[in-house]
């Protein structure tokens, strides 16, 4: 198993603060990830350095302030841009940026105060690493594509269109959506020969919901296609029988209007926070589309499955951090959860253009790390990484669709523990 440095394992523990938000447990385990791009990382076999990687410097959108494209605090969103260059020139691949969501106007009036809600507070260059990265030996597929990171700044995936005067609150991630992708096209992706979209956690859902939008603004010749990275959030029963995730996209969807903007296929016959979750939505995207997921994605298992809200006696806490602490009890509840993935995937997965990825990992977002999406020990289903899938994927060199064996089996994991 790979193991993070003390240092970076601190950094971890300075980012993935708990929060009690109107009594719902809020643990951004997405600041992780994100603290890994900018900073130094270790596994057992070689060091990774990101600080050799491309910083690329962030872009406000001018023209979204006259549309009300804004973020939850009013200031402008924006996006990082690397032009593409050579075979790449005219290709685009946008990844939507992750961090979770905001499900009440206590939680909303927090989250303004950082970079998932006002770009004041944004990074001002973000290392561009896995997926993003500029050099082919790590990403060789769209290592000179135009590759574009949009920033997340609404707390409802890209999907809401509300707002909360009295308590200055403005939800419009679906406006920031279409201003985004407005300005990137007179910037050039109009043009595009080929394009992908693609996005992480609260991104890799909007990356679902998003996708056929997506394909709509370019004209059919062009190759388009969809990628979602640890998106796969289920409807799952937490450990004390309740539905954590649920009563959270409830109140997201409630508070941020975001049932206006989702797909009416959906809609016409299920409730808008069903709707909201993406196994009620694959099978009826047209555009083709791949799923990335850890089988025991940390994210839910940590603040879906067996949140401190419903672990008061903390039955759970050593297995929410470090699977191998795990009872045979548990391991069999996260079993059960793996099982529940794959039936919500099984119509996806009988369509020839979809593509999947399916890993027995305890891991979380696994296309923006380097280590994960391209290494020398990066995971693998079939002896193929994850990079190597997607591009034959998108590609059409072959039929992606590689789904493990049952934990413990995949040696190849990157598995996340927790201090």
């Amino acid at each position: 198993m790979k193991v993070f440095s003390f240092w970076a394992v601190a950094v971890a523990v300075c980012l993935c603060r708990i929060w009690v938000v109107d009594g719902f447990f809020e643990m951004n385990e997405e600041e992780i990830f994100y603290a890994e791009a900018n900073a130094s990382y270790y596994t057992e076999s070689k060091a990774y350095n990101p600080n050799n990687a491309l910083l690329v410097g962030l872009t406000l959108i001018k023209s979204a302030a006259t549309k009300g494209a804004v973020c939850l605090d009013g200031t402008l969103p924006g996006y990082h841009w690397h032009r593409g260059y050579g075979s790449g020139a005219n290709s685009w691949l946008i990844q939507l940026e992750g961090g979770g969501w905001c499900n009440s106007v206590r939680a909303c009036v927090y989250r303004k105060t950082t970079r998932r809600g006002s770009s004041n507070y944004m990074e001002k260059q973000l290392a561009f690493t896995g997926i993003l990265s500029n050099k082919a030996v790590e990403n060789p597929d769209f290592f000179n594509w135009n590759r574009v990171k949009l920033r997340y700044c609404d707390g409802a995936s890209f999907m809401g269109d509300s707002e909360h005067k009295a308590a200055q609150l403005q939800f419009r991630g679906q406006r920031i959506w279409s201003a985004a992708i407005e300005d990137l096209m007179s910037k050039g992706m109009r043009y595009a020969n080929q394009a992908l979209l693609s996005g992480c956690s609260a991104g890799g859902l909007a990356s679902i919901l998003h996708c056929d939008e997506f394909r709509n603004f370019f004209p059919r010749k062009t190759r388009v296609k969809c990628l979602s990275d640890a998106g796969l959030f289920l409807d799952a029963v937490d450990i004390s029988g309740g539905r954590t995730l649920r009563n959270l996209y409830g109140g997201v969807v409630g508070l941020q209007r975001v049932q206006n903007n989702l797909p009416r296929i959906c809609i016409n016959h299920l409730d808008p926070t069903s709707c909201f979750f993406p196994q009620n939505v694959i099978g009826n995207v047209k555009t083709p589309l791949f799923i990335l997921n850890a089988a025991y994605d940390s994210w839910q298992i940590q603040s879906s499955l067996a949140p401190p809200s419903a672990d008061p006696a903390g039955y759970w806490s050593n297995c929410r951090k470090d699977h191998s602490k795990c009872s045979a009890p548990q391991i069999q509840f996260l079993q059960r959860f793996r099982n529940q993935m794959l039936n919500a995937i099984k119509g996806f997965s009988r369509s020839r253009q979809n593509g999947l990825f399916i890993n027995s990992c305890f891991a979380h977002c696994q296309s923006e790390r380097q280590d994960t999406w391209f290494g020398d020990n990066s995971p693998v289903l079939g002896n193929k990484p994850i990079a190597l899938a997607v591009g034959d994927w998108y590609f059409d060199r072959s039929g992606e669709k590689a789904i493990d064996c049952p934990y413990p089996c995949d040696s190849s994991c990157h598995n996340l523990v927790f201090r």
